[in-house]
């Protein structure tokens, strides 16, 4: 089961709706295309051929997410003070260096993240170390260079 934000679910549903509505462009570029005669050696037609099978695909990759997703009720995660949920942004102090850096836990990550914090997924080691994780808890995570701890410092929001 993936944790979304409400934000998070109806942008997913925005891009497979574009997916969808592009649909028929779609066919309508494979069909000027194949009127141009032979198919075996015509390159928009294959591209158009392509760009329907992916577009395809993601519409069943987005739709089977957007099936085992659940939207968290944002103003619950806001009533338990000091515990970290998704859409929570928490500020953490690397063990044992002291270096402090702002992280968003969220459902889904951003195409484009800001620059002022770093964006975590809920099903990441990170993500899952943080998740329910208070104030002044240690959490440790499993990176590909070995175990790194921190500590919460603050939850901002």
């Amino acid at each position: 089961m993936e944790l979304v934000t409400k934000a998070e679910k109806e942008a997913l549903e925005a891009r497979v709706a574009a997916l969808i509505a592009n649909r028929p462009v779609i066919s309508q570029r494979i069909a000027e295309a194949r009127a141009h005669g032979d198919l075996r050696e015509n390159g928009d037609y294959h591209a158009a051929r392509e760009q329907q099978g992916m577009d395809e695909a993601e519409i069943r990759r987005l739709e089977e997410r957007l099936s085992n997703m659940s939207v968290i009720d944002e103003r619950m995660a806001k009533a338990v003070e000091g515990v970290v949920f998704v859409g929570s942004t928490v500020r953490l102090r690397e063990e044992p260096s002291g270096d402090e850096d702002l992280f968003k836990l969220v459902g889904d990550a951003s195409p484009r993240p800001p620059a002022d914090y770093v964006e975590v997924t809920a099903t990441s080691p990170m993500g899952e170390a943080l998740l329910k994780a208070r104030v002044g808890d240690t959490v440790r995570v499993n990176a590909p260079r070995g175990q790194k701890r921190f500590t919460i410092v603050e939850i901002l929001a």
